[in-house]
């Protein structure tokens, strides 16, 4: 059985209980994430799973509510390792591969930390009795640049990725669909109702929707255009006819009981499948 967990269910403005974009699947033995917003790390942590078990990350888009944390990933699931883990593939739009070298790489934001790590001989011993064997390694990690398309294929997994309209031409974005035989998932990141998204979540079992607000306020103060809102997340998820409606990226004044009760009345007169409000740190089974 397919498990996701919702570690960031918020937006770019931070609230007590919401802050960025992060999740990650449980399925066929492997734990995959999708975006690495503000403090993913933590919530991954509190959520019961450890850096050094998740061997693939997938950026929708680079907002720094959905990547944020990447440093903080990488370099704590590299410095927890006993270099016998797996090596971190992975993918997103441009610029993922310059990222990546910017902070990890020989002359990265981060080298003098990994730097001082590998040669220093207190940390060499604290490497050690974790259980690693000297001499240790720099951080070693495979990212790509992706497309539109089959992204890549695991034992029994395979991610394929659609064009998401947001913020084009400034940044490229993606939504993703993890099929499996535990289930189809799909991550809209930041869009507005397309129908790439609606054509890629076709059928799925659950499709986790960016929910920005009350469409209608949406449409009042010019923030409807490239986003999803109440009513937009539920007409897509209708056209597509996906079994349940995960309502994600949920800003401020949505998450208030009063928007969030009229939200979801707004959304069931469209969408005929079970819709749920997600919180920070939450776990759904497929």
């Amino acid at each position: 059985m397919a498990r996701v967990h919702v570690l960031g269910a918020g937006t770019p403005t931070p609230t007590p209980t919401r802050f960025g974009s992060s999740y990650v699947v449980e399925v066929c033995g492997e734990r995959i994430m999708v975006d690495c917003g503000p403090a993913a790390t933590h919530k991954l942590v509190k959520a019961g799973l450890w850096p050094t078990e998740i061997d693939y990350l997938f950026f929708t888009h680079h907002h720094f509510d959905h990547d944020v944390d990447y440093p903080c990933f990488l370099l704590t699931r590299w410095d927890q390792s006993i270099g016998k883990e797996n090596r971190l593939r992975v993918f997103g739009p441009s610029p993922t591969e310059k990222l990546t070298e910017g902070i990890i790489g020989d002359d990265g934001v981060f080298a003098h930390d990994w730097k001082a790590r590998v040669n220093h001989p207190v940390s060499q011993q604290v490497f050690v009795n974790r259980g690693g064997v000297l001499p240790r390694k720099p951080p070693d990690v495979l990212a790509q640049d992706v497309a539109p398309g089959r992204v890549y294929s695991g034992s029994d997994w395979e991610m394929t990725g659609a064009r998401a309209e947001h913020v084009q031409p400034y940044l490229d974005s993606l939504a993703y669909r993890l099929d499996s035989p535990e289930g189809g998932i799909v991550f809209t990141g930041d869009t507005e109702p397309c129908r790439s998204v609606v054509e890629l979540a076709a059928g799925a079992d659950v499709m986790l929707c960016m929910c920005w607000d009350d469409q209608e306020v949406m449409e009042r103060n010019g923030e409807a255009p490239r986003q999803c809102g109440t009513t937009g997340a539920a007409r897509m998820a209708q056209e597509a006819g996906v079994g349940k409606l995960v309502l994600v990226h949920v800003g401020p004044r949505l998450s208030g009981s009063g928007a969030m009760g009229k939200g979801i009345a707004d959304i069931r007169r469209i969408y005929d499948g079970e819709v749920v409000f997600s919180e920070e740190v939450w776990a759904l089974d497929l």
